[in-house]
């Protein structure tokens, strides 16, 4: 261990005495001794959520509603209120107010979504994501598929530590999981229209009719902006330009007291420019590579024929469909089903090396389908809950990876050695490297364009049964013990067409061997037991204690790709074994007068983690060996006053690769993207002012420490402390019928980096990508 659990509880005594509150003012909302434990209200409009504490807001996290403060494990709600008193617009920024959440938005292709410290960004079909990703009750993990647009939602839940009875075998340190806002009684709508610069354009809103018996709703959002870096490059668009549409339909059919069925459908498209793959070490003609300034981005020739797209960027289509039913057989009975079937592909390009040179230029093209049914039982009285059921979840999905170059620039600028003494780029940004054929042959020819292709292939089926149960031998005492029983067959293929190059008369990149298009596969079973349990116990009616024991897992990756064995290309298959996790951790909850909040503390301990590395371009999996996390998280909001809310939240991790001679080079290493440090604050009015108008302001910052972008960490692979203001505000007139708001963000306009090492790095030479300056811009928004 990296820490001991005395100084851990030592951190949050003084977490604790940072706040200024005292003990008894920990945490949780008032609880009558005498109610039942879990509350069966209806969900909270999400309109009222800013009236309530912290503890109020109303979660299902346990598969029934109850209030924050109720739920036993940590867990930290955000309402479709408070996401837009933020003024946030994605799930990367909403994780600056999540303690021990960070959401690297690389691109819409490929988020980074990482829980106390721990991430899961792999793109590979053939290995399992660790962090769930719910979307409406269903599972959409896969990394390629999961962006999903945050607008109309009734909530956004995190759940953290792994949770195998609530969300499955994915959820090895946590989940995710998005409500979106259901049809309701009565007519009503909403339009929001928004301007900004880099010209961004933001059109959003949602029309709602039902009655008793039947309502829907219809909910879209579609943002527009110029890229922010400015791209050198004559034939390509600026970088980091965005063009993303949502839209949403949902039936909510309620044919009984006792029965209610809901039908959504979602489609979520990019038509995003490319990532600013940016080098430092590459020079352009404004001089040396600066990830912060223009960049020189031109990508391949021959890119619409090799790659499948003319320009650099994304093109991306989600399209869901989402059917749950519950049945209330009685007082304390009822029946639950959730299916869901999700499909997605993506094409995206981009140029690996940074530079003007045809040098490094990859596509990814990504597709896949999912389909999730789960049937649930659930039983609720004053002494006893529980469930039990069934899941079935299959996906089929590829990841292919066409690779473009002209052999003598790639050549020269790998090794240097085609022409010696020729640089790749000269210090004017002229790319040198490209005369190399042609000083090569004598004049023969000019260019050799090369390309291969390589595609990983993974299918996937997990069975699984589950039973949680929840006994309350006293109003105070809440005891919980659940356990699934997991089932997956996998299967992994892979396949490549490597020709050998014209000037060396082997693979260009050394080590990729050529299948000549056949498919190499391999196919396994694996089963295992996951269980937790939780205690929750009432101090008092304003403080509630939990306390959590569970077990995560991460699924085996039947890893395969090709060999040369005695001249003879043959698949080779490397097991890496599954990774666990168990997961021990203590909090309080609760409220006392204006305050409310809760402070928790965890220890993770992990076998075999698995860690991504990038070996001749494909990027696979290792296992790291044994891996722990230390840390404390603390949230806090103050009400003093009905127009003021304050708030605020911090984070602290000890943790990474255990620091054992047994884990080789990983040893001693922090997590890709951990921050040791994470934290938010800030507060909002929302105050009347006469004559039905109402002025509201939700300014905040942000910090996270240092963090590292890759395995082992390297501090020129790194990004230092950032520290980010935010703000949202305007007036609201005619009872809150009308509103003009603007907004700012990133409002120093700090220069720091999103990510860096990337597939350059696993050539030599890594690329900085540059996160988003300061934005800013006004809202119009009508309800009627």
């Amino acid at each position: 261990m990296r820490a001991t659990l005395q100084s851990a509880l030592l951190a949050g005594t003084i977490l604790a005495s940072f706040t200024g509150l005292p003990a008894a003012a920990a945490m949780a909302a008032p609880v009558d001794p005498a109610a039942p434990a879990a509350t069966e209200a209806a969900p909270a409009d999400a309109a009222a959520d800013d009236e309530q504490g912290l503890g109020d807001i109303i979660v299902t996290a346990q598969k029934i509603e109850q209030r924050l403060t109720d739920v036993p494990i940590t867990i930290s709600a955000v309402s479709g209120q408070r996401i837009r008193d933020l003024g946030v617009t994605d799930l990367d920024e909403l994780s600056n107010y999540i303690p021990g959440l960070n959401i690297q938005e690389q691109s819409a292709n490929n988020p980074g979504i990482v829980i106390r410290g721990i991430t899961s960004d792999s793109g590979s079909a053939q290995q399992g994501p660790r962090v769930t990703l719910y979307y409406n009750g269903v599972d959409i993990s896969r990394s390629r598929g999961s962006y999903q647009g945050i607008y109309d939602l009734e909530r956004v839940e995190v759940i953290k530590g792994p949770q195998a009875t609530l969300f499955g075998t994915a959820s090895a340190i946590g989940a995710i999981s998005l409500t979106s806002a259901r049809p309701r009684e009565g007519t009503e709508g909403m339009l929001s229209i928004g301007y900004g610069n880099f010209d961004q354009k933001q059109l959003s809103g949602y029309f709602n009719a039902g009655n008793g018996k039947i309502g829907g709703r219809v909910a879209f959002e579609w943002r527009k902006r110029d890229g922010y870096v400015e791209n050198l490059a004559p034939n390509q668009d600026d970088l980091y330009a965005q063009d993303n549409l949502g839209v949403r339909g949902s039936i909510r059919f309620t044919p009984s007291d006792v029965l209610t069925i809901d039908l959504i459908g979602t489609y979520d498209r990019q038509r995003n420019s490319g990532t600013p793959f940016i080098s430092r070490a590459l020079p352009t003609t404004d001089g040396p590579g600066n990830p912060f300034g223009r960049a020189f981005l031109g990508g391949s020739p021959l890119s619409g024929q090799v790659l499948g797209k003319d320009e650099l960027g994304l093109d991306r289509n989600v399209y869901d469909l989402n059917l749950s039913a519950t049945y209330e057989l009685s007082d304390n009975w009822s029946l639950t089903t959730v299916n869901g079937y999700r499909q997605f592909d993506s094409l995206e390009v981009f140029d690996a090396d940074g530079s003007a040179a045809w040098y490094l230029e990859f596509a990814e093209e990504a597709r896949g389908w999912q389909f999730n049914h789960e049937l649930r039982l659930s039983y609720t009285s004053d002494t006893f809950r529980g469930f039990a059921g069934w899941n079935y979840f299959h996906e089929d999905g590829s990841q292919r990876v066409p690779f473009s170059t002209e052999e003598g620039t790639y050549i020269q600028c790998a090794t240097r050695t085609l022409v010696p003494g020729l640089p790749c780029i000269a210090a004017n940004g002229t790319v040198s490297a490209a005369q190399a054929t042609a000083i090569r042959t004598g004049g023969l020819f000019t260019r050799i364009p090369y390309s291969s292709v390589f595609e990983n292939r993974g299918r996937n089926d997990q069975y699984s049964l589950f039973a949680d149960a929840t006994f309350i031998p006293t109003p105070a005492l809440e005891i919980t013990a659940g356990l699934r029983y997991l089932f997956e067959r996998r299967r992994s293929g892979y396949l490549s067409v490597v020709p050998n190059s014209v000037l060396s008369g082997a693979p260009l990149i050394p080590g990729q061997i050529n299948t000549g298009g056949q498919e190499f596969s391999a196919k396994d079973t694996f089963d295992a037991w996951l269980p937790r349990v939780n205690v929750l116990y009432r101090v008092s009616p304003n403080i509630n204690l939990f306390a959590t024991v569970s077990k995560g897992r991460r699924s085996p990756v039947l890893q395969v790709d090709a060999q040369r064995v005695a001249g003879v290309v043959q698949r080779r298959l490397q097991n890496v074994s599954e990774e666990t996790v168990w997961n021990y951790e203590a909090g309080i909850k609760g409220s006392a007068g204006i305050f409310s909040g809760a402070l928790g503390v965890y220890l993770q301990e992990y076998q075999d983690f698995q860690v991504s590395i990038t070996e001749n371009g494909v990027n696979i999996t290792r296992s790291a060996g044994n891996a722990s996390n230390l840390g404390v998280e603390l949230e806090l909001q103050a009400k003093p006053t009905e127009w003021l809310t304050l708030f605020g939240n911090v984070g602290y991790i000890d943790g990474g690769i255990d620091n054992d001679p047994a884990n080789g080079r990983f040893a001693g290493n922090r997590f890709r993207l951990q921050p040791e440090w994470q934290g938010a604050a800030g507060f909002t009015i929302d105050a009347p002012i006469g004559e039905g108008m109402r002025f509201f302001l939700t300014p905040s910052v942000t910090y996270r420490s240092r963090i590292f972008f890759e395995l082992p960490n390297n501090p020129a692979i790194s990004q230092g402390a950032v520290t980010l203001i935010n703000a949202r505000g305007g007036v609201s007139f005619a009872d809150k019928r009308y509103e003009i708001a603007a907004f700012i963000r990133n409002a120093t306009n700090k220069d720091y980096l999103l990510d860096a090492g990337n597939t350059g790095g696993g050539f030599g030479i890594p690329t900085f990508i540059p996160a988003e300056p300061r934005f800013y811009g006004i809202q119009a928004t009508a309800r009627f």
